[in-house]
């Protein structure tokens, strides 16, 4: 299976802040902003969408075919997060979020998980941590993408998600576009294909 970008169609990489919807509709919560406010290019539809308090990389386009293309493990399984939680995970809890975890009477996929030994080197952001909260980040490289899986699956071992920012699409690693927090710029084919070839 082959995909190529159409070069009549717009490609946009998103570092998408922390408190903004993946939609362009006026949110309803005043501390919660949209992409509206970011003056992207129209008539394009954010992909592979982020829940509001997610950050990271988020591809938009107006190319109707790229959403099941992104969707479609044929094309491009693999999505990589930094995850800040709460408490240090114990080994048994970094091998069961390798293993999968029951979420809601369905266990998740195995993960590739990484407990990291310093902080990594990302911009600063106004998420909320509990006050006196121990911390420590992992990085998660995911296979599927239920309703709010990463969160489901740190908390299902006792180590909440704080922060957790998408990394990478596929190959397509957000460090290498050179975007910072609530910026964008078109994708080349190139870097395009990253994201949905393995």
């Amino acid at each position: 299976m082959d995909y190529q970008p159409d070069p009549k169609c717009v490609y946009i990489a998103f570092n998408k802040p922390y408190n903004v919807l993946s939609d362009f509709t006026t949110p309803r919560a005043p501390e919660i902003s949209a992409l509206a406010k970011y003056q992207l290019p129209d008539k394009i539809t954010p992909l592979a969408r982020l829940e509001f308090d997610t950050e990271g990389l988020l591809i938009l386009s107006d190319d109707g075919s790229l959403n099941r293309v992104l969707l479609n493990p044929a094309y491009t399984d693999k999505r990589t997060y930094l995850v800040q939680v709460q408490n240090i995970p114990s080994q048994e809890a970094v091998e069961q979020l390798q293993n999968g975890v029951e979420i809601e009477g369905k266990l998740s996929a195995p993960a590739e998980v990484q407990l990291l030994s310093q902080d990594p080197d990302i911009e600063p952001q106004p998420v909320p941590v509990r006050e006196g909260a121990t911390t420590c980040w992992l990085r998660l490289v995911m296979t599927e993408g239920r309703n709010r899986q990463v969160r489901k699956m740190t908390a299902a071992v006792g180590c909440p998600s704080v922060r957790l920012i998408r990394t990478a699409i596929g190959r397509l690693q957000l460090k290498d576009l050179n975007l910072s927090i609530g910026k964008w710029r078109a994708l080349t084919p190139e870097e395009l294909l990253l994201a949905v070839t393995k």
